[in-house]
């Protein structure tokens, strides 16, 4: 083994030792994912932490915490707002009516579910599916960018309103105005598109997220990141 290598590994061992997920390094905007010593165990590890979680009143009607699901060295993640009724009953994300839509649109993409991340800005069910609340959010969007930065996917596509507006931190944006636009997450691209609830509802705009799905399959094949917009 060359020298190099065995310093290499040597480096990474005394890291892990303690206690780092990934090297400590600080990448420029747009830089490829950093090394990660694993992520499965970052992951779960990080899921422990969460514990059953009790820093929001959301923990005092729902049924199980969903924390997200898929391959935490995925290229592409998916971001929603919430979970819903069968997703707390399931404790998995789009699982529901709302779910299967998204899992057919992944599979068009040329995908399978198992191989993106899916997850919610928050990871409990609001009270009768109402939009999560602000301090409800403040919680939970830590943990979330916990799961981001060890996975650190070449592109987030956001659904909805909130998933968009929580991780740019503008609320002033409307997602029939910025669909399919590109962000800049921390030097990930990040693509806006309507929720799958929303597409139940309006089937008519399910060719405006496939164009919107198109375009991330574009930046997936370019693999670069797109400049941030102004926001």
């Amino acid at each position: 083994m060359a020298r190099i290598e065995r310093d290499i590994i040597n480096a990474l061992k005394f890291y892990q030792a303690l206690g780092f997920e990934r090297l400590p390094l600080r990448l420029k905007s747009g830089s490829r994912r950093p090394v990660s010593v694993n992520k499965e165990t970052a992951m779960k590890h990080l899921r422990e932490e969460i514990g059953d979680c009790k820093r929001c009143k959301l923990e005092k009607k729902r049924t199980h915490i969903v924390f997200g699901e898929g391959n935490p060295d995925a290229r592409l993640m998916f971001i929603g707002e919430a979970p819903g009724r069968e997703e707390d009953i399931q404790a998995r994300p789009f699982v529901g009516e709302a779910g299967m839509l998204l899992t057919r649109l992944i599979e068009k993409m040329g995908l399978k579910r198992e191989e993106v991340y899916i997850a919610n800005i928050v990871k409990c069910r609001p009270p009768m599916n109402r939009d999560p609340e602000k301090d409800e959010m403040e919680q939970c969007t830590g943990f979330l960018e916990r799961q981001i930065d060890i996975i650190r996917p070449d592109i987030i596509m956001t659904l909805g309103r909130i998933a968009v507006s929580t991780l740019t931190g503008n609320e002033k944006l409307k997602i029939t105005m910025i669909r399919g636009k590109v962000f800049d997450y921390r030097g990930i691209p990040l693509v806006p598109t309507f929720h799958p609830a929303y597409l139940m509802r309006n089937p008519k705009d399910k060719w405006l997220t496939w164009n919107d799905a198109q375009k991330v399959l574009e930046i997936l094949e370019c693999g670069h990141t797109i400049p941030e917009e102004d926001v």
